[in-house]
């Protein structure tokens, strides 16, 4: 995405803001897009939902292939229960 230079938006009556016809461009956004809002150190952030889950699969990449805690607890109880049921 090129730089764009800082734009003054304003926020309309019913808290609306327009964003230029050139942020849509290099964003590569159109009518009916959904973006995902969030407050962030005091500002507001637009991303595509895609992005959001880049971001997250990025995050939690390293811990694939690792053993799953759920599935460990879960096989704990299944014993646990057995021993009970043999008793």
């Amino acid at each position: 995405m090129s730089k764009v230079e800082t734009i003054e938006l304003q926020v309309g009556r019913q808290g609306r803001v327009v964003i230029p016809a050139a942020l849509r461009q290099l964003w590569q956004i159109r009518s009916g897009d959904t973006l995902l809002a969030h407050l962030e150190d005091d500002r507001l952030v637009l991303e595509k939902p895609a992005q959001v889950m880049q971001r997250i699969k990025q995050r939690y990449a390293a811990l694939h292939g690792q053993a799953s805690l759920a599935d460990e607890l879960i096989a704990e109880r299944r014993g646990e229960a057995a021993q009970e049921n043999a008793a």
